[in-house]
């Protein structure tokens, strides 16, 4: 006899969990299944536990610049063993506090692999069990929130070995820093490792197939952001394809052809970051013809799938791959399901590198406004010309705007500078509120804040900056 209930979620995630607690307030009976831990990669692996280990490097990186200050201090000095000790210390704290949320909100946690059988009116869900055996769930709905992985390349050496070859997990985990770096691929993950490790002294190498590095994000702060880098040491070969990545008797040997030139570099360690591939393996999911699309789950606006009953949210359902934008889906994706709330997808999502410095993006590049046939007036404003950031020694970077010019909308904006990750969410807000030029102009920005930067950007947008 299986157990019933209202609402199934497979994956304990940012999307998963919170699915769950937003379906347990709507009063439906939830379980939830885990294969690893509470809170997925995100909370274990991924955007928590790095988020640790760049906040240790950052303030080890400060300590060199004291003297900027008026400040000194003799022996720098860091204990890398204590330095993961710490991270994986957070990530411990936050995967309890998800067990107690789910324990609060009487979601029943099933510790187990997930697998689909056809059933009506959803998937039924068989679990091997961590404990052993076997149990059968059922459930009038179905989410799958399984998340992603690293993608690998096993054919040319893009594979981790647990030593020397790493992708974001053996990356949290060595037994030591390493003296120098190879990163394969220059997207958020790649280049918050290179922070982190060149903020404690490694010699760093990012290689990038593509012509410029963090490719997603509007040209310009692109270029601004390798600059930033590069003054900081990190080094980049672009438009370079790798060709092979093999281990030698003091690490690892890279091989990439670019510029019509094939050449191999060598490294201490190499950290691949070409990607992810989405869970959708073992899930049962071809005997129940569910459709996907370059191997993610093809979906609706509400989360559903072309099976009854059955929906997907966060990384298994395609890109963007974030954490906030699962969380968001989630709630959506339940609160269709029980008839209440409105349409929540799509919604602007913003994109964060925690960098140094930092890295904010929200909705559509230059180039893509372009595309689209968008007339845009483009505002600009430098971070060096800021009061707060001046007094806080932090003058790199800038904000930049984009406005329909026909409508006045805030179409785009994208930031690089000291702590821009959390302002973003200020242009988050504009956008979803559906904003124009007009009510960001009349808003009251606090002074001194490194905010008021994106009051100017917008100011200048339409020829009115006050500070430039």
């Amino acid at each position: 006899m299986a157990d019933a209930f209202d609402l199934i979620v497979i994956g304990a995630g940012p999307g998963g969990y919170v699915a769950a607690i937003r379906a347990s307030q709507l009063g439906l009976k939830t379980a939830i299944i885990e294969r690893e831990a509470l809170g997925g990669i995100c909370l274990n692996w991924g955007c928590i536990p790095t988020k640790a280990l760049l906040k240790s490097g950052e303030v080890y990186d400060q300590l060199g610049h004291l003297g900027d200050y008026g400040l000194a201090v003799t022996g720098r000095s860091y204990d890398f063993t204590k330095v993961i000790e710490r991270s994986r210390k957070v990530a411990k704290q936050l995967s309890a506090g998800v067990a107690f949320l789910m324990k609060k909100n009487k979601i029943e946690v099933v510790d187990g692999a997930a697998r689909l059988q056809a059933a009506s009116p959803a998937p039924a869900v068989v679990v091997d069990l961590k404990a052993g055996g076997e149990r059968t769930l059922t459930a009038k709905s179905v989410i799958l929130a399984t998340g992603a992985r690293a993608r690998v390349i096993p054919a040319i050496g893009l594979a981790p070995d647990g030593d020397r070859i790493w992708t974001y997990r053996e990356a949290m985990i060595p037994r030591a820093a390493p003296k120098s770096l190879l990163v394969v691929g220059s997207g958020a993950i790649g280049i918050e490792f290179a922070s982190f490790y060149r903020a404690l002294g490694a010699d760093i190498a990012v290689i990038e197939a593509l012509p410029r590095i963090l490719p997603v994000e509007d040209e310009e702060i692109s270029t601004v952001a390798r600059k930033a880098f590069e003054k900081r040491g990190l080094k980049f070969r672009v438009g370079a394809r790798v060709t092979g990545l093999v281990k030698t008797a003091e690490g690892v040997a890279l091989t990439l052809d670019g510029d019509g030139k094939t050449v191999t570099i060598e490294a201490e360690r190499a950290i691949v970051a070409v990607g992810i591939d989405a869970n959708v393996e073992d899930l049962g999911l071809d005997a129940l013809g569910v459709r996907l699309d370059r191997g993610h789950v093809v979906t609706d606006g509400h989360g559903a799938t072309n099976v009854a009953g059955l929906f997907a949210i966060g990384d298994i359902a395609g890109p963007p791959w974030l954490a906030h934008k699962a969380s968001h889906e989630g709630v959506a994706c339940v609160e269709h399901i029980a008839g209440v709330g409105g349409a929540h997808i799509p919604a602007p999502i913003a994109g964060c590198t925690y960098s140094t410095p930092q890295v904010a993006s929200i909705g559509m590049t230059e180039a893509q406004a372009k595309e689209k046939g968008l007339e845009v007036r483009v505002g600009r404003f430098p971070f060096r010309v800021n009061g707060k950031a001046i007094a806080s020694g932090e003058t790199e970077g800038l904000v930049k705007t984009l406005f329909d010019a026909r409508t006045g909308a805030l179409v785009g904006a994208h930031m690089i500078g000291a702590e821009v990750t959390e302002m973003i969410q200020g242009f988050a807000l504009a956008m979803t509120l559906e904003a124009t030029e007009a009510e960001i102009m009349a808003t009251v920005f606090p002074h001194p804040t490194m905010s008021e930067a994106m009051h100017e950007a917008a100011l200048d947008a339409y020829g009115q900056v006050l500070h430039l």
